[in-house]
């Protein structure tokens, strides 16, 4: 998925992004439904993986939760992350970048267009999500190393 079809996906939720000048070291903030973007975003890839979580405030979050200090507020903050992992990195493309080539974190992340560290995040989620592998289809995903391998059926 690429930023512009998360901004067509925001869109098409009445959802309004803007780039805004944030005194701080925020990067994005989303209230209602205005997501404000800082300006200090450089690359798409970056923007992307941003977007992709404030999308999933949008879904996941309710109220404010700025205060991370309290937990309903970080349970929060962390569906929403979760959100963007399983939306912009989906079992199947780990799969499909495996077989495409990919043999390490970084190419793995240029080949599925996020940073790395939202790359090693989303394989930390899908671990504690499912353990040291999971199955799909006639694959193995093992997440630490990361492993993908076919079943041969004889």
């Amino acid at each position: 998925m690429t930023y512009e079809l998360l901004l067509q996906e925001a869109e098409d939720n009445s959802i309004e992004v803007i780039e805004f000048t944030f005194e701080s070291d925020c990067k994005a903030m989303i209230v209602d439904n205005i997501i404000a973007m800082s300006d200090k975003l450089i690359t798409d890839k970056e923007k992307k993986c941003i977007l992709a979580e404030e999308i999933g405030h949008y879904h996941t979050s309710s109220g404010n939760i700025l205060n991370l200090n309290k937990i309903s507020n970080r349970k929060q903050e962390l569906k929403a992350r979760k959100y963007a992992f399983e939306k912009l990195i989906t079992l199947k493309d780990i799969i499909k970048a495996s077989y495409k080539g990919c043999t390490n974190l970084f190419e793995l992340a240029e080949y599925l267009d996020v940073t790395e560290q939202f790359l090693k995040d989303t394989l930390q989620h899908y671990q504690n999500k499912y353990g040291l592998y999971t199955e799909v289809g006639n694959y193995c995903i093992y997440f630490n190393p990361l492993t993908v391998c076919k079943y041969k059926y004889e």
